[in-house]
Formats: C-alpha cells, structure tokens, sequence
C-alpha cells in the first residue's frame, strides 16, 4: 500500500477534514415562505453558479440602519436559529440576512466544502448589495464558530462597515495544534486574512470554550488590534462555545450594540474607504 510523502500528508488531511468540520443536522425548515406571528418571511432562492439555488431570509425592521450579513455556526441551520435571530433584531434595531451553506438545511447538491461555502457568502452580499441595495458602509458581517471563516473571506476581499466575530479559530489544525505558521493543507485560516480586513471588528469569545480554545480570540483580536482602528474584544468569563448568547445575557446584546453605535459615530478610515473604491466582488 502507497503511504503518502511527508510534504503531502498535511495537505491530504486538510481534505479528509470537511465531514469533521462540517456535520448539518437534519433539515428543521422547508421550502416554503416562513410564517411568524403575523409576518411572513419569503424563502428567497439565491443563484450561487451551482446547479441549486441557496436558501435565505431577510429580516427586516423598520428604520434600521445596517444590515448584518449573518453567517451561521457549524451544528444549525436557518431554520433552528431564525426566531431568536428575529428577536436580536428586533431588540438591536438593525435588519438581517440569513443565508444557508451548500448541504445544510434545504440547500441541496454539493457537500458543504470551504470553497462552497465561500461561494454561498459571495452570492449573499451580492444580493445584500445589488438587489436590497444596500450601501457597503451600511454593511456589518456576523460570523458564528465556523460563519467566522466565511465572514472572513468575505471582509478580505470587499469593504464592509465592520465584523462581529463569534468563537472565531486562527485555522482548523490550529485547535489541536498550537502552530506557530500555517501549514499545507490547513483550512479556515482567519488568522492569514486579518492583514486584508480593513474594517473594525469585535471578537466575541468564552474564556471555557470546550471547541475552540479563548486564545484564537485573544490573538486574532490582537492581530486586528495591530493593523485597525475601533476594534474590541468581548470575552465572556465562563462562557462555552455553543450558549454565549445566553450566558453573558443581556450583556451580549449590549456589546453588540455599543460596537454598531460606534460605526454610527465614526467616519471609516481611508484605508477602508480605499478598499470600497476597487470593489473585488
């Protein structure tokens, strides 16, 4: 039997990582528009260039400001998380887009991979951007767990008013291994793209997250420290990886808050108004 080389073995384990890292549970929604009291939300079908159409939601509220790009955590999907998402929104007064990754939920075809799910945010902003027409400084990115690598990719190559990242890695191998580089085959490195993110972030983070361990937070937040204006860290003493919302209570909602009243308050920098002029996407 033919081992593979050394200088191989990381990269063939970077592809044997997807049906580790991405694990969708059963469907919780269907096809059809969603009903909430007395509102109805359209299941919006995005082209992705894929053979199927994405799953989406708006949600919108009325007066709102900005819009977050919501990229959700690895065990959910638009269905399980859509009610408690309505009710933030609600509380924050900002409007959301909710998108589902390729093998989640209704999203049929391809199983989920890093670059679908790269694909999957690009035709959400384009739709945010194109079709709901709104402006790019209008525009905040809110990543969950594994969202934060698509918030990621996307906040690297386009302008966008900010990013909330939520339990945020460095990189997959970098949760069992503290490497110091980025090694061949390694997937979701976050930590590479901050030097092309020119917007503030706030990085969200528990001090006993039992997936992925406070330090990513603590290091990718001072990487953007480094290179960024406006930034923030929220860690949230005892908080774990999948209920910081509910541990840190109403305190969570409040940093959020006061991390947009600030990209109210405050005019973007030239580096990121420099990034808006040469659209990538």
């Amino acid at each position: 039997k033919l081992e593979p080389c050394r200088k191989c073995r990381p990269a063939a384990m970077g592809q044997m990582l997807a049906p580790v890292v991405f694990q969708p549970p059963p469907p919780s929604y269907d096809d059809k528009d969603w009903r909430y009291g007395r509102r109805v939300f359209q299941m919006l079908r995005l082209p992705t260039g894929r053979a199927h159409p994405m799953p989406a939601h708006y949600l919108s509220v009325a007066g709102a400001h900005f819009t977050l790009l919501f990229s959700h955590g690895n065990a959910e999907d638009l269905g399980l998380i859509r009610v408690s998402l309505l009710d933030m929104c609600h509380e924050l007064g900002v409007n959301l887009f909710m998108y589902e990754y390729s093998g989640y939920g209704t999203h049929r075809g391809e199983s989920p991979q890093e670059e679908t799910v790269y694909e999957d945010i690009e035709a959400a902003f384009k739709y945010v951007r194109d079709t709901l027409e709104v402006p790019w400084d209008r525009i905040v990115l809110w990543g969950r767990s594994i969202g934060t690598a698509p918030t990621m990719h996307l906040a690297s190559r386009v302008a966008v008013r900010g990013v909330v990242l939520q339990s945020p890695m460095m990189s997959i191998f970098r949760i069992p291994f503290q490497f110091r580089f980025t090694l061949p085959g390694d997937r979701f490195c976050n930590i590479d793209k901050v030097r092309h993110v020119r917007c503030p972030a706030l990085v969200i983070h528990g001090t006993q997250d039992e997936i992925v361990p406070c330090w990513h937070g603590h290091t990718i937040f001072e990487a953007f420290k480094r290179q960024t204006s406006g930034c923030d860290a929220y860690i949230i003493d005892g908080g774990d990886h999948n209920n910081l919302e509910s541990q840190a209570e109403q305190g969570f909602n409040d940093r959020i808050r006061r991390f947009l009243c600030g990209l109210h308050d405050t005019p973007p920098s030239q580096r990121l108004l420099d990034q808006a002029s040469a659209p990538v996407i």
